[in-house]
This record gives C-alpha cells, structure tokens and sequence, in this order.
C-alpha cells in the first residue's frame, strides 16, 4: 500500500523527499516528506537532452544518423590528431545517444570540456558497446544546440518547459556556457513527473503535441543491453516500461501499458536504492506489476 511506502521511509529515516504517483490520467496519490522545492536530478536531466534532440530532429534541424563532426566541425582544434578526427567524423549522433561509445571518461575537469571532450582519444568500433559516461550527454547538448543557433535551455523554453508548466528550471552550464546536458538540473518531484507524463501519453501534454510519438517509441526502446535490462536514448528500460533515473534515487518509472507512472526524488548515496525496493513491494503489486 502507498501508506506502507511512506511509513517505512519514515520510520528508516531514508533521505526520501517526496513521491507522486499518476495512474489513467490523474495524480492518485502524492506525499511530501519535505516540503516541497527542487531538489538536484543528476542524470535525469539527460533525458531532457533526449526530447530536444526529438523535437529538433522533428523540426528537420538535427538528424541522429548525422555524425558528430557534422554539428560540431567548428569547434574542433587545429591541432587534434587526425585518429581522432577521424573518429569524429564516424561517430554517430545515434552511438551517443545511446551510451555505444566506450572509452570516455564519466566526465570532462578543467575549463574548455567541449575541446577536451573533442580530442579525446577514442577507439571507435563497429560493433556498438554500453559504456555509460556523462561526456556523451554533453556533446549531443552541444550538437543540438549548434544545429538550433542557440542555447538548448532558450530553445526547450517555448517548446517544452512553458507546456510543461515548468518555469525558469534550474541547470548548469559547463565552463565555455554550453547546457551541461548530463547532470545539473534541479526540479520539484512534480516537475520531473511532467516530462515522464509527456512520454506516458506519447509525446502529448495537456492535448498539446510536444514531441512525436514516433521519437517516443524510439527513445524508450532498448538500443543497447546492459545489465539493467537495456537503454534507449538517454532512458533505462524497466520491467514492462521505461525509467528516468539519476544517480541516487531521482526516478521516474513509466507504465505505458497500465498507464501509471510513479516519481520520487531521493538522495539515497550508499547501499542498495531502498525507495526503489521498497516501491517494488509496496505499490507496484496494486497495479498488477
């Protein structure tokens, strides 16, 4: 029982800040341990990077088979190996997209991580390998925003943030002022919750069409295994449906087929997601999951 879920994170004192749960349409069932504000989302923001490559890809602005040299060609230093030149002009915005480029590091340091991240070498295979970093969120930001001729949070404002009814949302840029695109985002568990309900109803939200439905299928399908069950475009397959996650216990898991979804911001550090155990036993068997 959700009443379950609360008591158990309040008598385990798990830093759990609040949860929501939307079932056929509606918010069913919602509960604060905090009062509620916006809390960081870490790798959930990736799947805000996500929509904007659908909607500009929608709009005929961007095309994930495109490499990345394509979009990013200007950018690169006069002095970079012709190996890795060579790799950027093979690597595919798709590979990115779906975490198949190993050899990155989790992320870039220093003052200019979009030249850091261009000349790093990589050893790009044909064959596709999960190999999750937070480099490759950045660089497709970076690409969106270079095929839109401006900064991604100005171009997702009218979009998607304003449909959403998300305002001024809370972000990071890297040193050079890009999105940062992989981390950095703050948001309320209700606004997390938004972008899971627009993937939920196929690209709409409140009867407003955000992105096709057509990216949606293709964003949530697994592209690569691992050993969560598979990736899609910056989103994690899961059970019968798909997550939004970030890195200790920021989730949003989507239900498409019973039409739920549940959101729940935490900051659960060490050990095992027990939010996430716990969800398992205490509300997913009211739904049939």
């Amino acid at each position: 029982m959700f009443e379950n879920f609360i008591q158990k994170v309040k008598e385990s004192y798990w830093p759990v800040y609040g949860i929501e749960i939307f079932y056929q349409g509606q918010v069913v069932d919602k509960y604060d341990f905090v009062p509620e504000r916006r809390h960081p989302i870490y790798s959930a923001t990736k799947a805000f990077t996500s929509t904007a490559v659908g909607i500009a890809v929608e709009e005929n602005k961007f095309s994930i088979e495109a490499s990345l040299y394509d979009y990013l060609k200007d950018e690169i230093p006069d002095d970079i190996m012709e190996e890795q030149f060579n790799v950027l002009q093979k690597m595919s915005i798709k590979r990115l997209l779906t975490m198949s480029v190993p050899g990155y590091p989790f992320r870039m340091e220093g003052n200019n991580w979009l030249k850091s991240s261009l000349v790093y070498s990589i050893q790009l295979s044909d064959t596709p390998v999960f190999d999750y970093s937070n480099v490759p969120a950045y660089l497709v930001g970076v690409a969106v925003e270079k095929a839109v001729g401006e900064h991604l949070i100005k171009y997702l404002n009218t979009r998607l943030f304003q449909p959403l009814g998300i305002e001024n949302p809370e972000y990071m840029n890297c040193p050079s002022g890009h999105f940062y695109g992989a981390s950095g985002m703050c948001l309320t568990v209700n606004e997390l919750s938004r972008l899971g309900q627009l993937y939920l109803q196929n690209g709409q939200y409140n009867n407003k069409h955000i992105i096709s439905e057509k990216w949606v299928k293709e964003a949530t399908a697994i592209h690569q295994m691992n050993r969560e069950g598979g990736y899609g475009y910056y989103l994690w397959k899961y059970k019968d449906g798909f997550r939004i996650s970030g890195k200790w216990g920021q989730r949003c898991y989507v239900f498409p087929k019973q039409q739920l979804m549940i959101t729940y911001l935490a900051d659960i550090e060490e050990g095992p997601d027990v939010a996430a155990l716990t969800m398992e036993q205490e509300i997913l068997p009211l739904y049939g999951i």
